[in-house]
């Protein structure tokens, strides 16, 4: 049996939206779902499907509200410092060491490497993990720079290497070091302004 274009569109619209059901980020799951939804609506209305076209607009008008909400919300960000034998701390990278290692491959906490070891807080909620550590007088290596899922939309990274820039500076570093240990990580970095060096490993300059 021959697919018309028209079911094709439908075909897709499916495809897009149990794409993002599958989604852990809540960002992410606003933007493919506002694309299945306005695949949806157009299939809908070329089809005289009203009903369909109609419910899919409503659904993307959604879409299009909480991606505004998210985007314009002022989220207070704290960092809460630990120490390295911090009994929470340790619980929580075993907890998540499965989705640990998918960023960070070999990751295996070394207490005493911690130079600098916080929480990233979002609103009062933990957001996300920051480890690392001094080496060469002014160089800060991250050890481990871990962002829960719901949470990935690079402003945990932007607090982190922007909005806490001054307090690295003050604490004598020049230069941030670190290894993209897998691709998501190393895309990652890049978006933050890190720049790839000879020897594969991604550095930021703090002191311009």
């Amino acid at each position: 049996m021959e697919i018309t274009f028209l079911q094709w569109i439908g075909y897709l619209a499916s495809v897009i939206i149990a794409i993002s059901m599958t989604m852990n980020s809540i960002l992410k799951f606003r933007w493919i779902n506002l694309a299945g939804a306005l695949t949806f609506s157009l299939y809908g209305f070329l089809i005289g499907a009203l009903p369909v076209g109609f419910l899919n607009a409503f659904i993307a008008c959604i879409d299009i509200y909480y991606l505004y909400t998210i985007y314009s919300k002022k989220e207070v960000f704290e960092i809460l410092e630990v120490r390295a034998d911090n009994r929470y701390m340790i619980r929580f990278l075993q907890f998540h060491d499965k989705e640990i290692q998918r960023f960070f491959p070999g990751f295996s906490y070394k207490p005493e490497m911690n130079t600098i070891s916080f929480f990233v807080l979002r609103d009062m909620a933990v957001a996300g993990i920051f480890l690392a550590h001094r080496e060469h007088d002014h160089c800060l290596v991250v050890g481990l720079d871990f962002v829960l899922p719901e949470y990935r939309d690079f402003k945990n990274g932007k607090f982190i290497y922007l909005r806490l820039r001054n307090r690295f500076i003050g604490e004598g570093f020049k230069k941030v070091i670190a290894e993209g240990k897998s691709e998501k990580y190393g895309k990652y970095l890049k978006k933050l302004g890190f720049t790839e060096n000879s020897a594969g490993l991604f550095e930021k300059n703090l002191v311009d």
